[in-house]
């Protein structure tokens, strides 16, 4: 039916009858059509309607009733698609009602409405087109059909679709980005787009990111476009908010953007220098747009992290209605500028009359992680009044973020399900010697006013009733957290389900006792690195008279999901024996670094795990094999460390035969299929079969001390794991030829970890491309690296984390390497590496997105200031370690700020100079080696300074 079709219509006189033929245009374009269809006559196709053409469309009315020179003929052809034709007809002879439009009818029907000038069908394809456009984000339409619609409506010149298209598009940009259509969105389509007032987003970041990658993908196509096309193209940058994009992605694009890169960082820091002052001028200028966090009433997510420039006043400017935004408000913050503390009740009074008529009730997530100039007191205020359905707040890694901040939290958003105030653990552990250590406030505590802290948490009868939502809060390494914290949280006790005080270290056994008594609904805990001990078990595993639950159900251990103990030396064998026999359905275990033995784990005859971690144990595989045997949707087996696993339980002989090896090996490969495995002692394959499939799935793999994997396995790895994201090899034997198809073949390879491996290693090695490779360690394995094997690595890999250790051939041109070629390092350590640092760190601290810097022996001239410098150049910095032998003045001042809002730990390390035995004492020359004799530490907490001498190396 392709080349035509033919229709008899009836005329005014019955007798009459006029021939209507449609051909298709494009088939005539070709050769005609042998076979014409024969007549239909009308009669049949309308029934009781016999003149559907003349009442429902105006070109057969016109052509019927004698208005075009073709009407007297008794044979008419049209010519059109006739797809778009048989459509139409269609729509005008079913019975009304019947017409069903979808996304692959309404171009054929737009088109032949069109032609055939079907008003009711054309009115018919716009109503559905607009309810289309008003359907929920989860409805989302075929991202082609709406840009072959745009092109359509160009052409034709239907306006309602022009003016629908990019406030849909806008509205549901998140789901638009991550569409491969996206990047075929015409330029006037994405520029309207992002014009629209209604454009959401998670973040700008998030738009920054696709326009780079719709403008990269776009000259990618053309590589010849006109210069005024690229000029549009790179137009679209100047509608990105450059202020709120987050320092470390702004940091990043100065790679393959410079010139825009540049511009945004610098932007970023000097918002940093004096904030307040920056929006007062904007508001001044009617400027401020710029600095408005784009939050329409269809977001959903407010992600901010990584922005150390976003202040209170840019979070409550944000929300406000443009009208409440003037020159009186600028008088209001500047006069209230002394008071620092107190300014957030001026901006609180306005923010709270604004949102009587407008908040954002679709938001339920807002992250503040890094960003330290927030005033958290105030900020709680702002989410209160403008997202009342908030369901999750994260503020990780930000000190200044206090414990009181917490209860106020509580008590202001008892809505929110979940809170994540994670900072970075301490690194110094109760095994560490120390000799030394002092304690100093970090200033003073700010006023509690009125309106925060008029009731307090434990004397309000009403509020554990009020407070029932806050289902999991994340503490983790904040060790300053008390006992009597721990106790104001359990008011938590009617809806506290998952908890992680991971390396808070203040806390005790009878603490957290204490909780789990109260908080008898928790499932889920992080307990690593705390004192968690005999005392808790019991409570975990006897019966609570404060429990409902009925039966066995009674002991909270039975109903554990996720238990994490790792590092808790507390834990005795019968009670660790106590715990396994009651932990039955837990999906998550996590038990290294502790007491754990096969008599304990025999105890254990769960069959529900996911994440089983026993590295560092001394477990074997007679209660090893057991547990795996019985949990087969084990996804994630830690055995790293574990020594006996090589021999029979009580027996100090290795099994003959290496039947263990198989044994080990047998029952991972029959029984699981992982993604995540971490092996040692007693994990030697032999052959590539054996890993299959059971290994097809893994993507996070760590091999180390107690197993030499052959080259035949490791080179097979890629096929082995094709999925593979995160590879860390120790002691293992390497060559250029495994190192090369890694890179080459694990094309999802987005970490590559070389510790201390042994082989005939060259720069060959990394002479292939990666591009997803983004963290990189190469420690005790590259002593050959020069500046331009460096080089090739820039070229190469575009990196955010970076560690060189025993590279000795680099020299202080290495610095303006590493910060030009991976200005977004946000982790940088180098150890041994020659004279780096032998004429400063200048080209370092260029690095403005660095969160975690160690430099030790790397050249005798890192002056005096340093660490004042590098908190005041690097505004995201949160770990810094140096070595005395480095100074270029013997030693290093102590900051001048030491309430850096994101430094969280300094470590000084020094040495003493002990001659080697080995060597002979030649006259006018030194053989003797720097030894690390002790390192010095500072640690801040949200309440204090720690100043501790610890008698190692950390």
């Amino acid at each position: 039916m392709h080349g035509g079709a033919s229709f008899a219509a009836a005329g005014e006189d019955a007798g009459d009858a006029v021939l209507l033929e449609i051909t298709d245009a494009s088939f005539i374009a070709g050769e005609a059509d042998p076979s014409p269809p024969p007549p239909v006559s009308v009669d049949d196709l309308a029934g009781l309607d016999p003149l559907p053409l003349i009442e429902s469309s105006s070109y057969f009315r016109a052509l019927l009733g004698g208005s075009f020179s073709e009407s007297g003929r008794a044979h008419v052809q049209i010519s059109c698609n006739l797809e778009a034709a048989v459509q139409v007809l269609i729509y005008l002879f079913e019975p009304s009602g019947s017409l069903t439009i979808t996304h692959h009818t309404f171009l054929p029907l737009m088109e032949g409405g069109l032609f055939l000038a079907a008003e009711n069908l054309l009115t018919e394809c716009e109503r559905w087109f607009r309810t289309m456009s008003s359907q929920s984000s989860s409805l989302l339409a075929p991202l082609d059909f709406l840009i072959d619609t745009w092109y359509f409506a160009q052409e034709h010149g239907i306006n309602y679709v022009q003016d629908i298209c990019p406030g849909y598009l806008a509205q549901n940009f998140v789901q638009v980005i991550s569409r491969r259509s996206f990047v075929k969105l015409p330029y006037d389509l994405l520029y309207s787009t992002i014009e629209c007032p209604f454009l959401t987003v998670d973040s700008e970041k998030q738009l920054c990111e696709a326009i780079l990658c719709w403008i990269t993908e776009n000259m990618l196509c053309c590589e010849e476009l006109p210069p005024n096309s690229v000029d549009h193209q790179l137009y679209l940058l100047n509608k990105v908010r450059i202020c709120l994009l987050p320092l470390e992605f702004a940091a990043g694009t100065k790679r393959n953007w410079a010139e825009f890169g540049s511009k945004v960082e610098s932007r970023i820091l000097n918002l940093l220098k004096d904030s307040l002052r920056t929006v007062l001028d904007a508001i001044a200028d009617d400027n401020l747009e710029s600095y408005r966090v784009r939050i329409t009433e269809y977001s959903k997510k407010i992600v901010l992290s990584g922005c150390p420039q976003i202040t209170t006043e840019i979070l409550y400017i944000s929300v406000l209605p443009p009208t409440n935004v003037g020159a009186s408000l600028n008088k209001r913050l500047e006069s209230s500028w002394a008071q620092v503390d107190y300014r957030n009740i001026i901006l609180y009074n306005e923010l709270e009359e604004a949102v009587k008529s407008s908040s954002f009730g679709n938001v339920h997530m807002v992250d503040l992680s890094k960003c330290p100039n927030a005033h958290f007191s105030t900020a709680i205020d702002w989410l209160k009044l403008a997202f009342p359905e908030l369901r999750i707040f994260r503020a990780s890694f930000c000190l200044t973020f206090q414990f009181e901040d917490l209860l106020y939290l509580l008590l202001t958003c008892p809505w929110i399900n979940e809170i994540d105030l994670s900072i970075d653990t301490s690194i110094i552990a109760q095994m560490h010697s120390v000799i030394s250590s002092r304690f100093e406030g970090r200033g003073a505590v700010k006023p509690k006013l009125t309106r925060y802290y008029a009731q307090d948490p434990l004397c309000d009868t009403t509020m554990n009733s009020y407070i029932s939502n806050i289902s999991k809060l994340i503490l983790e390494g904040r060790n300053d957290i008390t006992d009597v914290d721990l106790l104001k949280i359990s008011i938590l006790k009617n809806s506290l389900c998952y908890i992680n005080i991971k390396n808070c270290t203040l806390l005790t056994d009878d603490g957290i006792s204490k909780l789990l008594l109260k908080c008898t609904k928790i499932h889920s805990m992080v307990l690593s690195y705390t004192s968690f001990g005999n005392q808790s078990i019991q409570t975990l595993c006897n019966s609570n008279p404060l429990d409902s639950m009925d039966e066995c159900r009674h002991v909270m251990a039975f109903r554990m999901q996720e238990l994490h103990l790792d590092g808790c030396k507390g834990i005795g064998y019968a009670a660790m024996s106590q715990l396994m026999s009651n932990v039955n359905i837990t999906n998550f275990l996590c038990l290294r670094e502790t007491t754990l033995t096969d008599g304990a784990l025999c105890n254990f005859v769960g069959s529900s795990l996911e994440f089983l971690d026993i590295s560092e144990t001394v477990v074997s595989m007679v209660s090893l094999a057991p547990v795996i045997r019985r949990n087969s949707n084990l996804r994630c087996l830690k055995a790293a460390g574990c020594r006996n696993l090589l021999f029979e339980h009580g027996e100090v002989e290795a099994m003959s035969g290496g039947n263990i090896y198989g044994d080990f090996l047998q029952e991972i490969t029959s029984t699981c299929c992982l993604e995540d495995v971490e092996m040692g002692w007693a994990f030697c394959p032999i052959r590539v079969t054996t890993l299959i499939p059971s290994f097809s799935k893994v993507r996070k793999m760590t091999i180390g001390l107690g197993t030499t994997l052959p080259e035949n396995i490791l080179c097979a790895l890629p096929d082995i794991c094709p999925f593979l994201e995160s590879l860390v090899l120790r002691f293992q034997m390497i060559s250029d030829k495994v190192v090369r198809n890694l890179l080459e073949s694990s094309t999802k390879l987005r970490v590559l970890c070389l510790y201390s491996c042994l082989g005939n290693l060259t720069s060959f090695s990394f002479q292939i491309k990666a591009p997803l490779l983004r963290i990189l360690r190469l420690e005790w394995i590259t002593p050959w690296m020069t500046n331009d094997d460096l080089a090739v690595l820039i070229q190469n890999y575009n990196l955010v984390e970076l560690s060189l250790s025993g590279c000795k051939l680099l020299d202080s041109n290495s610095q303006e390497l590493i910060s030009s070629g991976w200005p977004n390092l946000t982790c940088l350590h180098l150890e041994e590496c020659g004279q780096i640092t032998l004429d400063g760190v200048s080209s370092i601290l260029n690095c403005k997105a660095l969160e975690d810097l160690l430099l030790r022996h790397t050249g005798k001239g890192i002056g005096r200031t340093i660490i004042t410098d590098a908190i005041t150049e690097l505004p995201l910095l949160r770990k810094l370690a140096l070595d005395l032998c480095d100074a270029s003045e013997e030693g290093y001042d102590s900051p001048n700020n030491p309430e850096g809002k994101m430094m969280r730990t300094i470590t000084m390390s020094r040495c003493k100079s002990v001659r080697s035995c080995f060597e002979l004492h030649r006259e006018g020359s030194s053989n003797s080696k720097p030894v690390h004799k002790e390192t010095i530490v500072l640690e801040w907490s949200s309440r204090q300074l720690r100043t501790t001498i610890v008698k190692e190396r950390l």
